[in-house]
């Protein structure tokens, strides 16, 4: 395993950690989590993470009890939470949602309850909020990390000016800004990574925990012919993923892309992987594998991705049309 410092923080994260959305209490099992965690742990993953809203904390309940069985040494992996969305969804009342400082202290607080931890090392604003002042968001980050109930605090799809923003309130009141962002990445979604934020990395240092670098399991290949039903695209609740997925210009890149995987003597979902880490200012890139065959092929993307040449890396490029305008 490749370990990578956060940003300009001294914590060191796999380059592939593991992650729950979707996956825990919908698409697997206590014993297949308790597997699945196993696995990564063994190949020197020391990054779990998880939120909230998935699946209305059962997510965290299970990955909890997950971890109170492994008895790892605490001090060999971090865990994290995301607030913002609540438990309820559309049922959520007035303050059981955003980032006010009554829910970000008791989402903080239940986090812990359910991952049966003392402390999370990273915890995220799950999405900005504009009805909360930034100067109450950034105090209350800072006063979680005093009481030591974080360590890191972060943001998670904010755009550029949003974390330009909260690091600048935060330098005016002499307090710690957000020191990580976890933002979609993949072939399909490069703007922020590799435009939005770029003065950012040159200027100010962030980490990244990127997620969803399979784009949902679309550049796998298995929706080239259809949807299957054990995949995620299938799953109830989860239409307007597939509304956003699948279409057939983004099925055509991916069939051509598969032939650069095949050069490569590799899996279309492995060369993406690495495709993603390829790029130094991903600090790791967060898999979801549901199954121990399928964990084993992302975590080969380890040693692919030296193998992405210059003209490699162009042809990818030219295949899926996707990257940005130099900044």
């Amino acid at each position: 395993m490749e370990y990578r410092r956060m940003g300009k923080t001294g914590l060191q994260l796999s380059v592939l950690s593991y992650g729950s959305w979707v996956t825990f209490s919908k698409q697997v099992d206590d014993n297949a989590s308790d597997r699945l965690m196993g696995l990564a742990y063994d190949n020197g993953v020391n990054f779990f993470d998880n939120a909230e809203a998935y699946e209305g904390g059962k997510s965290e309940e299970m990955m909890g009890r997950v971890l109170s069985k492994k008895n790892w040494d605490r001090t060999s992996y971090c865990v994290s939470s995301k607030a913002f969305f609540g438990l309820y969804g559309k049922d959520n009342k007035p303050n059981q949602h955003g980032l006010s400082r009554k829910h970000l202290t008791e989402a903080c607080h239940a986090a812990l309850n359910r991952l049966k931890v003392d402390y999370l090392d990273l915890f995220y604003c799950h999405r900005p909020d504009p009805d909360t002042p930034m100067e109450e968001i950034v105090w209350t980050m800072n006063i979680l990390l005093q009481q030591g109930k974080i360590l890191y605090w972060g943001t998670s799809e904010w755009d550029g000016e949003e974390i330009v923003h909260a690091h600048t309130t935060a330098k005016e009141l002499g307090l710690i800004g957000p020191a990580m962002e976890q933002p979609q990445y993949n072939l399909f979604e490069r703007q922020k990574m590799e435009h939005d934020y770029l003065p950012i990395f040159r200027n100010i240092g962030m980490g990244t925990t990127i997620w969803s670098p399979l784009a949902s399991g679309l550049l796998t290949g298995k929706y080239n012919n259809g949807v299957p039903e054990d995949s995620r695209l299938a799953l109830e609740n989860y239409g307007w993923l597939k509304d956003r997925m699948l279409h057939e210009d983004k099925i055509e890149k991916v069939k051509k892309l598969e032939q650069v995987s095949k050069e490569l003597n590799t899996s279309l979902a492995t060369l993406s992987i690495a495709w993603c880490i390829h790029n130094p200012d991903v600090t790791c890139a967060i898999l979801g594998a549901t199954k121990e065959k399928q964990l084993t092929e992302n975590l080969e993307a380890l040693d692919v991705y030296p193998k992405l040449t210059p003209s490699i890396m162009n042809e990818i490029d030219e295949i899926m049309g996707t990257r940005p305008e130099a900044v």
